[in-house]
């Protein structure tokens, strides 16, 4: 959000408490307070309403069950998308995670198979829909200090990555309409953010 205001553009937060709601104030957005697990699709639709773009970050985050998996990272995903396109809100980017679509091992936690189940099903969900989508696929994400340098690309190394240079890659992608449609996976790496999305479409 505050790259997004830098750079001029007006942002609207969806949160599911007041607190989160003054952070998105400070930082020069509109907080809406909206719990996205019980909210009707009608209700998020109007949230969405005039908006250029919907970044769709939303996780049950640690310590949350496998219930709390499905109904976040995936059906909030589909509830996402689905009132993006009935608000008129054709640009959708969606922040997946690493590595969703390899084979989960045999021996991983519930909780941890369940995530990558809600994220994979969550990002199919999104191609099948009608809106001009681009899904990231960060790895382990870090509280360090942003480089603006990356690896990206449909499939790379497993790593990690700032929650900084994320932020950044988002908004390259928001600012590059041609994005629409692929899928990248990203991680640390030596290669200025804006430079490696337009090498990925050959430009």
């Amino acid at each position: 959000m505050r790259l997004l205001y830098d750079g001029g553009d007006e942002i609207v937060g969806i949160v599911r408490n007041e607190e989160h709601a003054d952070d998105v104030y400070r930082l020069g957005g509109e907080g809406v307070l909206l719990d996205l697990e019980t909210v009707t699709e009608d209700a998020l639709a109007t949230a969405f309403e005039g908006a250029d773009v919907v970044v769709f970050s939303a996780g049950a985050g640690v310590g949350s069950g496998v219930e709390r998996k499905r109904t976040v990272d995936y059906a909030g995903s589909v509830k996402a998308a689905a009132a993006a396109e009935r608000a008129g809100v054709r640009r959708f980017i969606q922040v997946s995670a690493y590595g969703v679509d390899s084979p989960v091992a045999p021996d991983a936690d519930e909780v941890w198979s369940a995530y990558v189940s809600a994220k994979r099903d969550a990002d199919a969900a999104l191609r099948e829909s009608s809106l001009a989508w681009t899904i990231l696929r960060p790895g382990s994400l870090t509280s360090e200090e942003g480089t603006g340098l990356v690896t990206l690309g449909p499939e790379v190394a497993r790593g990690s990555i700032s929650r900084e240079d994320l932020a950044a890659t988002i908004v390259a992608t928001i600012a590059e309409p041609r994005s629409a449609g692929h899928t990248w996976e990203l991680i640390a790496g030596d290669v200025p953010i804006e430079q490696a999305v337009q090498a990925q479409l050959g430009a």
